[in-house]
């Protein structure tokens, strides 16, 4: 497991946990030996060593840490019939002051070859558009950042506990001690610390014997009070810790069959907290749940107390009060908890010192949540206080990517919730309409009003949802160059606003009824206050290309490719409104149907392709993309929006999901599409008079459309239109593939143009 739980508590009784069918180098009842069960054991598939700690450097800065050291059974020696391991390895810093979180993993050079076995499982991503991404990655041998692979083979002793993983170690001191050190390979952090145990090891579960997701016995002991002391590696140098207290755990165990484990495992997902109280005591608790079901898969509590002595809980609860969503992988995590063990006493409320503590990384389908949180709350009689690591891993968005965009989606209405509220303050008023050098602007102004005429009509349409697609763009290609979008998250808006705009005015210029499942808005609010809220939109979004980190330049460049987009969706419009009538004698009687074509994409372009361009070159911009990943990801977009419209086309003659629209609806209202014009270029001279009759007669005979339909694919207009969004697709992605590193974002983006292609609404 790709942080540090992966257990839950079997069915079996103490005298049946520790009977002799438990692998013979595991400890028996009574005191651990650690000297002994440190070691990696000869029986285990499944291992990992893991600390945490939470220190005070000599500047007073507060930081927490972890690391985990993961070594598991990959394959056989073919001569020697010994098991062959593989390794990784995780940490990160919390740095809650700068709501800063720092993370590193690196895996082992056979990670590509388990991967590919792993996605051959059925294991990781249930999207099968993923899955393929990320085998293209795993094909060339390499995995997606930020995960990298070793460079050096990984040390393991079996006589001492001494792990070197790339120069990130793990060794036990000749006097019980442990001595951590990690370096990341491109930021200036890191840390040396040593661990001095203050308690004799817990064992979890019945006896230390717990049960693993998939079904496999597992031995589980921790340390939960250690001095820490050491160093921390900062951008300002190295810092000496002052004061700190550390946890330690190990677990091991052993895989069932591949038949039972099939049988048994599910798709498991987990809460685990660690907390150190200010009175002595600590408390170790896991919560997993079936993530298909949501039902509890187990739950467990051990509680040391100030004296070392061990007591053990299966009454328990960690339960979610509040939670946080990711920008760069719109996971949403608990990042609050209540801890409550009705039988000891314990009622804690455990709270993140910041909610960006995301580890991202494939190992974990994509990303897990593993930080710092401040406990408080009731112990017994008596109020108390403390630190505490909380991991939450599964429960993940981007099982697929319907999923996915779903959870964009959210992000996209809360964050256009900021800019525009329903019920607005005088300031937020102020900032919608002028600025805080221009209060002068308000004067006279009734908040109100301005909320019901111009917050309300945009509001009304934002709030139904629709593809966030434009929204994931910018941020996507901020991070695709190696950027950090969540600088930027506030984008999330712009492209919603911007769209919403120009449906807005669509439908009051194509005097549409329905939008989103609800009325259009000129039918609620009228169409003098529809057109203008309409392109206050256009306007709305300006205000948030505003970065004290863009540079004066790089901003004007933000704001050409801005109204570039403006002006081609205007343009594109006004080419949409005038339509393709007007050739289509023409065509109809010369048969040639490739000027017809240019028209249609031409159209589709300027709407669709230019703004969605327009913003992932934004993205790239802020991210500090070269001008050729600037380009790149620009012309990967604009296929994309081509195919996206293309596609809309197909759907709108093959049907879409849930019949969100009627079959042939495009027929009914005399349009020209890409089939239409494909088709004329296909068809006979009379075939071509038909064809056009049909549709230049806006016919409601649903026979008629029908047969309609029949004719373009008899022709194969409907598929060359298929074929071209793919052929044009997969030509963009090749030209940005070696532009830009492998990464879980140029996953995504892979993904995302195979999704386009083949959404079915």
């Amino acid at each position: 497991m790709p942080g540090r739980m992966a257990t839950a508590m079997g069915p079996e009784t103490l005298q049946e946990a520790i009977m002799p069918k438990n692998p013979s180098d595991w400890p028996q009842s009574g005191p651990i030996d650690l000297a002994v069960h440190d070691l990696p054991h000869a029986s285990s598939s499944t291992e990992w060593w893991y600390i945490n700690g939470h220190l005070t450097t000599v500047t007073g800065k507060q930081l927490s840490i972890f690391a985990s050291f993961f070594r598991i059974v990959s394959g056989q020696d073919p001569q020697t019939k010994n098991p062959v391991h593989a390794h990784s390895v995780t940490w990160a810093i919390s740095d809650p002051s700068n709501q800063r979180y720092v993370s590193q993993s690196l895996v082992d050079k056979d990670a590509p070859r388990l991967g590919k076995i792993r996605l051959e499982r059925g294991e990781g991503s249930r999207d099968p558009r993923l899955q393929r991404a990320l085998r293209e990655v795993l094909d060339k041998g390499q995995v997606p950042r930020p995960d990298r692979l070793f460079v050096h083979d990984p040390h393991v002793s079996l006589q001492q506990l001494d792990l070197n993983f790339d120069d990130q170690s793990l060794r036990k001191r000749d006097d019980g001690s442990y001595e951590l050190s990690v370096r990341h390979e491109h930021l200036s952090y890191g840390f040396d610390v040593v661990l001095q145990p203050l308690v004799a090891p817990a064992r979890h579960g019945e006896d230390g014997v717990v049960r693993g997701v998939s079904g496999e016995d597992m031995f589980y002991y921790f340390i939960p009070r250690c001095t820490l002391t050491g160093s921390v590696t900062l951008p300002g140098g190295v810092e000496t810790i002052a004061q700190g207290s550390g946890w330690y755990d190990h677990e091991f165990g052993t895989h069932l069959s591949e038949q039972t484990v099939q049988e048994k495992a599910g798709n498991i997902g987990w809460n685990w907290c660690g907390v150190q109280l200010a009175d002595g005591s600590a408390i170790s608790a896991y919560a997993l749940i079936d993530e298909d079901t949501l039902e509890s898969r187990g739950n467990w509590a051990i509680v040391v107390d100030a004296a070392g002595q061990q007591h053990r809980y299966d009454d328990m609860t960690l339960e979610a009060t509040a939670s946080w969503s990711s920008t760069r992988t719109f996971q949403e995590y608990p990042t609050q908890w209540r801890l409550h063990v009705p039988a000891a006493g314990i009622d804690l409320t455990l709270k993140a010192a910041f909610d960006d503590q995301e580890f991202v990384t494939l190992i974990s389908k994509p990303a897990f949540w593993e930080g710092r949180v401040d406990v408080l709350g009731r112990f017994g009689n008596s109020d108390v206080t403390g630190l505490g690591y909380v991991e939450r891993s599964g429960m993940v968005a981007m099982n697929d990517m319907d999923g996915f965009f779903a959870a964009v989606g959210r992000e996209v209405r809360k964050s256009v919730n900021e800019i525009l509220p329903r019920n607005p303050t005088w300031e937020q008023t102020r900032d919608m309409i002028a600025s805080k050098d221009r209060p002068q602007y308000m004067d006279g102004v009734e908040v109100n009003q301005l909320a019901r005429t111009m917050v309300d009509p945009v509001r009304d349409i934002t709030d139904r949802g629709g593809k966030s697609w434009r929204s994931y763009a910018a941020l996507a290609c901020c991070d695709v160059v190696g950027g950090d979008s969540r600088t930027y998250v506030q984008w999330l808006a712009m492209p919603e606003l911007m769209h919403v705009g120009s449906l807005i005015v669509d439908d009051v210029q194509d005097k549409s009824t329905v939008r989103r499942g609800g009325p259009t808005t000129h039918l609620v609010h009228g169409e003098a206050l529809a057109i203008n809220a309409g392109t206050a939109c256009y306007f709305m979004g300006q205000r948030l290309l505003f970065s004290q980190d863009v540079s004066p330049h790089n901003r004007l460049r933000l704001y050409d490719l801005y109204f570039e987009s403006l002006r081609a969706g205007h343009a594109g419009q006004a080419l949409d409104i005038g339509g393709h009538d007007h050739v289509m004698a023409d065509v109809v009687a010369s048969g040639d149907g490739a000027l017809l074509e240019r028209r249609v994409l031409a159209v589709h372009r300027l709407k669709t392709a230019v703004p969605a361009a327009s913003l992932a070159r934004m993205g790239a911009l802020v991210g500090g993309g070269s001008e050729a990943q600037i380009e790149g990801v620009g012309l990967f977009f604009e296929a994309l929006g081509l195919a996206f419209q293309i596609i809309d086309d197909v759907l709108n003659l093959r049907g879409f999901r849930g019949d969100l629209k009627d079959r042939g609806e495009d027929i009914a209202h005399g349009k020209v599409t890409l089939p239409i014009a494909k088709a004329m270029s296909r068809m006979s001279l009379e075939e071509r008079q038909k064809l056009w009759a049909t549709v230049e007669s806006k016919t409601s005979d649903r026979s008629l459309i029908e047969a309609t339909i029949a004719d373009l694919e008899r022709h194969g207009a409907i598929q060359a239109c298929e074929d071209e969004a793919r052929a044009m697709v997969e030509q963009a992605w090749a030209q940005l593939e070696p532009l830009v590193l492998d990464s879980l974002p140029k996953l995504l983006l892979r993904a995302f143009g195979w999704y386009v292609l083949e959404r079915h609404y």
